[in-house]
């Protein structure tokens, strides 16, 4: 899939999606999740993290930046750097825990241009259409050789 667009008509139908997506993941991946502020991102995350394997609650991370859950052999890693204005000024190590093999990441608000995040596999771009709608766009960054 180079890209796709899909509409969702509540919460539920954006959290399949999200099971859907993480059928397509593999260890190591990275996605990257924009959307504006209630459009979905952490009810996507939310869904793929349960069909990796994930039990305990999904919570967005917004105030702790990031989260890890288990998921059988792998770690699902859940990054919300809404806060930071980019990664030059933070620890060099701070997404080392959530980033790598043995790892599935999501990376909600990710700055541009940012080298640690580079190797991104899917980027997913949510949008309000209006009521619970919601219009999301599915990149796949590895197909279409687009810079990550």
């Amino acid at each position: 899939m180079a890209a796709r667009r899909v509409q969702t008509t509540g919460p539920d139908e954006t959290e399949s999606l999200g099971g859907e997506l993480a059928s397509t993941l593999v260890d190591g991946d990275l996605v990257l999740v924009r959307g504006e502020l209630g459009a979905g991102k952490t009810t996507l995350v939310r869904g793929a993290a349960r069909a990796l394997g994930v039990e305990d609650p999904v919570t967005s991370p917004t105030f702790s930046i990031g989260h890890r859950y288990r998921a059988g052999d792998l770690t699902v890693s859940h990054l919300d750097l809404y806060r930071l204005a980019g990664l030059e000024a933070e620890d060099p190590d701070l997404l080392a825990d959530y980033l790598g093999a043995g790892r599935i990441a999501f990376v909600e608000w990710p700055p541009d241009g940012e080298p640690e995040l580079s190797g991104a596999r899917l980027l997913v771009t949510l949008a309000h259409a209006g009521g619970e709608r919601r219009s999301i766009e599915i990149v796949d960054l590895a197909a279409t050789g687009a810079p990550r």
